[in-house]
């Protein structure tokens, strides 16, 4: 049996952004239309879209619309509405890294063309045509990436067996098939037999509402199960690994993601199951040494008071809600990135890697360990 054919959760259509409203799935596939950056930064804030490549590529097309929506007639204007612009989308979702590798990769391209115009100087539509060119380059190079973390990462996981999974990984996060959840979908169509545990991922719910719904229409056989029910699962045998995504890599290896998954590498260090991180390489900031020089943002207390609009605790009642928590990089058995299997002492490795060109990936620059 097929899959479903693939949703598009991001796509630039005639000068305008189409979101698809991940808010409102799996009951009903609605989408957004984002004009200007403050619209795909408020569409990033609220969790419409999210994950975190497929942040950097909705912030890239976010550059775009700045660039097109802007009225400067020299580059210098232009420039400067799209270094408000970068500020605006940085600061929408702060510790996914993927969003201000993605701006900046924008700038550095619209620098490039002012640099060599003509005279040193450059039209504004010029620019603006190298800004949507930069923007679809992500978008494209991100699918290419999902295709290698699946290739690679697929060959960690038994013939057979239980895969669990945290938070929402797959095309919905991503310009291509995922990556954690781009891994598990990869095995099942190299015919491994895997079963996945789906945690619920609360407050917001992205592996009830947004995973079961993914792996159902890849035909993956999944069973959703309550976050708290991850130890009982291991102590019993029943889980051969764990894969989750990534949203910041530090230089050391420390990584930050969904709330939970700290908790997970903890259980899993304890039972001695693999515990692999799936990300591409535009996750990973050397520039933050390690987990506690990470930003980590705190979401709105109604989101576990009020989870989905629902109140549930009692009026008044005070809440603790950051979106992420650290991994520390002793927890983590390999990171899987479109450039290699990463083993630790990871810090050498990703030093080793980031001297690499940036360019699209292709399979045959892809060692399937990189030495540490």
């Amino acid at each position: 049996m097929r899959d479903t054919p693939p949703v598009k959760p991001v796509e630039w259509v005639d000068g305008t952004l189409r979101i698809l409203d991940q808010r409102q799935l799996p009951r009903a596939e609605r989408y957004l239309s984002a004009r200007t950056p403050e619209d795909v930064a408020e569409a990033i804030r609220v969790m419409a879209v999210r994950g975190a490549p497929l942040l950097g590529i909705a912030a890239a097309y976010g550059m775009a619309l700045a660039a097109r929506e802007s009225n400067a007639r020299d580059h210098g204007a232009l420039i400067g509405d799209l270094e408000r612009a970068r500020q605006v989308l940085k600061g929408s979702r702060p510790t996914a890294a993927n969003i201000g590798w993605a701006v900046d990769r924008v700038m550095a391209a619209a620098h490039r063309v002012t640099v060599d115009g003509t005279n040193g100087r450059a039209e504004p539509d010029a620019i603006r045509d190298a800004i949507a060119a930069e923007a679809g380059c992500i978008a494209l190079e991100d699918e290419a990436s999902c295709e290698a973390i699946g290739r690679l990462g697929s060959e960690l996981l038994p013939e057979q067996g239980n895969v669990l999974t945290h938070c929402n990984t797959g095309a919905l996060a991503t310009g291509g098939l995922g990556t954690a959840q781009g891994v598990i979908v990869s095995a099942h169509r190299a015919g491994k037999r895997i079963h996945v545990w789906v945690d619920e991922t609360r407050p917001v719910l992205q592996g009830a509402r947004l995973t079961a719904w993914e792996l159902q229409r890849h035909k993956v056989p999944m069973t959703l199960v309550p976050d708290s029910a991850a130890g009982t699962l291991m102590a019993k045998g029943r889980v051969d690994a764990v894969v989750v995504g990534a949203d910041r890599i530090a230089e050391n290896g420390d990584v930050a993601n969904k709330l939970g998954t700290y908790q997970l590498a903890v259980l899993a260090a304890h039972h001695g199951v693999p515990f692999y991180v799936a990300a591409p390489f535009s996750t990973i900031d050397l520039d933050t040494p390690n987990g506690e020089a990470m930003v980590i943002e705190e979401r709105d207390p109604r989101e576990v008071t009020d989870p989905l609009g629902m109140p549930l605790a009692p009026e008044g009642t005070s809440a603790f809600n950051p979106a992420f928590d650290v991994t520390p990089a002793n927890l983590i058995t390999a990171l899987v990135t479109d450039r290699g299997v990463i083993r630790p002492p990871f810090g050498p490795a990703l030093k080793r890697l980031a001297r690499r060109s940036s360019g699209r990936v292709q399979d045959s620059d892809i060692p399937t360990e990189v030495p540490a």
